[in-house]
């Protein structure tokens, strides 16, 4: 499971003009199923998401994870994350799972993370989704799990 983690002041996915997910300070999570993905990975893709310490603490350093400074987490599935430019210029999206088994995956990570922390919100999988953010920091983290 492949993964982009901002930290944002807040952020929002747009579909069609309509607002389908928003949050104040928190994460903004771009998730990206793989074909070997399942139940393990999901488990501890949002644990370590949970547990991830890129908020200031009161000295300014990142010692706090989103469950400490009750932020929200906006996750959003995006396939592109799989992308393969090796060669060429256009790229590959071999490494991403087929649609079925990404929309499976996507929302169990949404369901256990729903379990785990108290503000979830989600794009539309699929769908042509605008993302409005704004960047706190500016804090990006990639997060692979395998």
């Amino acid at each position: 499971m492949i993964g982009l983690v901002q930290r944002v002041a807040h952020a929002r996915v747009d579909v069609a003009g309509a607002t389908v997910g928003a949050i104040g300070p928190g994460l903004l999570v771009f998730v990206c199923a793989e074909p070997d993905d399942g139940a393990d990975q999901v488990l501890r893709f949002v644990a370590k998401l949970l547990k991830l310490r890129i908020f200031g603490d009161a000295q300014g350093r990142m010692n706090l994870s989103v469950q400490d400074v009750a932020g929200g987490l906006l996750i959003v599935s995006q396939f592109t994350l799989a992308a393969d430019t090796a060669s060429g210029n256009r790229p590959g999206f071999s490494g991403a799972a087929p649609p079925a088994h990404g929309r499976a995956i996507y929302e169990a990570v949404l369901a256990e993370a729903r379990a785990r922390h108290p503000v979830v919100e989600r794009g539309e999988f699929g769908a042509e989704m605008k993302v409005h953010l704004l960047n706190d920091g500016p804090v990006t983290i990639p997060l692979r799990i395998q």
